[in-house]
């Protein structure tokens, strides 16, 4: 097993038989000196709230790119935010966050994200054929993020590239030398941009994300200027692609299983589940990354001190020994265990809320507003040659 396992064209095509033996070969499979994978859901779900599993975040890029890792702007701007923090620093920044990024917040956001829905859609009206991707999953997360942290649509539009080139970082194959040059500029990129939306906020506080996260004080503490920038980055870039990703996946699974896409459109009272099932069957985040800070028995064996384990979601959510007939979508299934999606523990996925309210916002709308709508290259799709975010390059659909 090698990191190029992970980026062949048929792992990026259909990564699931791949994990099928993965999960074959053992609670855990070694890729590198310290390094290893797991796919078995009883493994990722005992580690992941295990709190002697933390993250190593810049030792296990140097594991893949070597010690110049270290200086590179990208590796360096993703280390800064909560997301690749320990307690109690992490305790401390996701408090802060959670100030801000609170269920009121969220809740209040639900009319702008069916206004934005209705806004796209009648966009695609008098269309005889529309990409889905292009014109409906990548601009609804985007403009909905946008108005959470109050800059203009077009300014996120104008970096959604450097979004994906960010995003990239988190794949766990190596970037070529010129995919990383583009990711460091684009790291650069948008902190220029929003250490400058900040200095502007400062100045002029407003209702929204960044300015919540410069009042918000916990313990008689508040975030730093580059805890700030970092974090809005995060929050931008983690808006911008895996819930458009995760929208794009539901609908392909949908059209790929027909009579459950009858049974929705006949009763869209089951929207909650079926997204539920979707983020389950082919989610868009396909794996974490933990580090066992002490010798940890799990599932028969022992994880050694020091191990960089890279988890595979889609992997543990197509387990057979959790769920029934894993690989045969159900809209109707009963939760069955934990769902692994959005991951578990204290780094459990902060946008969770928004991005299931978004997806059954945008899932329901599509289905009832255009009742015809079918897909008509799924057999000829594109998906994006990443092994972190999974996701199609176009979606074609006549209406």
């Amino acid at each position: 097993m090698k990191f190029t396992d992970l980026s062949s064209p048929a792992y990026f095509d259909n990564p699931y038989p791949f994990y099928e033996g993965i999960r074959s070969a053992g609670a855990f499979v070694p890729l590198a000196p310290s390094i290893m994978l797991t796919g078995r859901h009883a493994v990722i779900d005992a580690l992941l709230p295990d709190r002697r599993m933390g993250k190593t975040y810049m030792p296990s890029v140097v594991a893949r790119y070597g010690e110049s890792a270290r200086e590179q702007p990208v590796f360096q701007a993703l280390e800064r935010t909560f997301l690749m923090m320990n307690p109690p620093t992490h305790t401390r920044l996701r408090a802060l966050l959670m100030k801000a990024f609170n269920a009121r917040q969220i809740e209040t956001l639900r009319t702008i994200a069916e206004e934005t829905t209705d806004s796209l859609i009648d966009a695609m009206q008098g269309k005889r054929e529309v990409d889905l991707v292009s014109e409906f999953a990548m601009p609804l997360p985007l403009q909905i993020i946008c108005r959470l942290l109050d800059v203009p649509v077009e300014d996120g539009v104008r970096f959604g590239d450097a979004a994906s080139l960010l995003v990239s970082a988190f794949d766990l194959a190596p970037m070529s030398a010129d995919a990383l040059a583009r990711a460091n500029q684009a790291a650069l990129e948008l902190e220029q941009y929003f250490r400058a939306v900040v200095a502007q906020r400062r100045a002029t506080p407003g209702h929204d994300i960044v300015s919540s996260l410069i009042q918000a004080e916990e313990g008689g503490e508040r975030l730093s200027e580059d805890e700030i920038i970092s974090n809005v980055i995060l929050l931008f870039v983690a808006g911008h692609e895996t819930t458009s990703n995760m929208l794009g996946n539901a609908l392909i699974a949908l059209h790929r299983h027909p009579a459950q896409l009858e049974r929705l459109r006949g009763d869209p009272s089951l929207v909650s589940k079926a997204v539920a099932e979707c983020a389950r069957y082919d989610t868009a985040v396909q794996m974490v990354v933990r580090t066992a800070f002490d010798d940890i028995d799990v599932d028969g064996q022992t994880l050694p001190r020091g191990s960089i384990v890279f988890m595979l979601l889609g992997s543990a959510n197509r387990d057979p020994e959790r769920f029934d007939a894993p690989d045969t979508l159900d809209i109707g299934r009963e939760p069955s265990g934990h769902l692994l999606t959005f991951g578990a523990g204290i780094h459990y996925c902060l946008g969770a809320r928004l991005a299931m309210m978004e997806l059954e916002i945008a899932l329901h709308k599509l289905l009832t507003r255009l009742p015809q709508l079918r897909l008509t290259n799924l057999d000829a799709l594109q998906w994006r040659r990443r092994n972190n975010l999974r996701g199609v390059e176009s979606l074609i659909a006549a209406l």
